[in-house]
């Protein structure tokens, strides 16, 4: 069931795509630069958030394939996991650890990771009480 008008139906075809990249440009550009996983995942649950608006909150659901709330949970994971690395090398807690991917030519790092974690924990957030408000209501009508 579509919920939105025509503009936001088109303009939500051309700007979900582009939230979802650009959130992941700020996910991986945000250790060290403006960004990171908290705005990342903001800007990411804004791109599921307009697609609800459009489609409604089972299309959305369907789109994501994973309840928002094991998004939390999986986050929380991630964030705690990043501060073990260093803890195990003998170093302070959440000390950053960085490996080198020698095929890739790519560095990966505990604050990656856990930034990728803060990002899986805002959008579960947003999600689940963007979702649950909008089924609440849809319930009371």
């Amino acid at each position: 069931m579509k919920t939105g008008t025509l503009i936001l139906s088109v303009a939500a075809q051309m700007l979900v795509p582009l939230q979802i990249l650009f959130s992941l440009f700020l996910l991986l550009r945000g250790h060290d630069e403006p960004g990171g996983g908290f705005i990342a995942g903001l800007v990411v649950a804004g791109a599921f958030a307009m697609h609800q608006f459009v489609n409604g909150p089972e299309a959305t659901r369907r789109l994501l394939r994973v309840d928002p709330r094991d998004c939390i949970g999986f986050g929380l994971l991630l964030g705690v996991g990043s501060a073990f690395p260093a803890w195990w090398q003998g170093e302070a807690f959440l000390t950053a650890q960085w490996w080198e991917v020698p095929m890739l030519g790519l560095k990966l790092s505990t604050p990656l990771i856990f930034d990728i974690g803060v990002y899986l924990v805002v959008l579960g957030s947003v999600l689940t009480a963007v979702i649950t408000l909008t089924e609440v209501d849809k319930d009371e009508a």
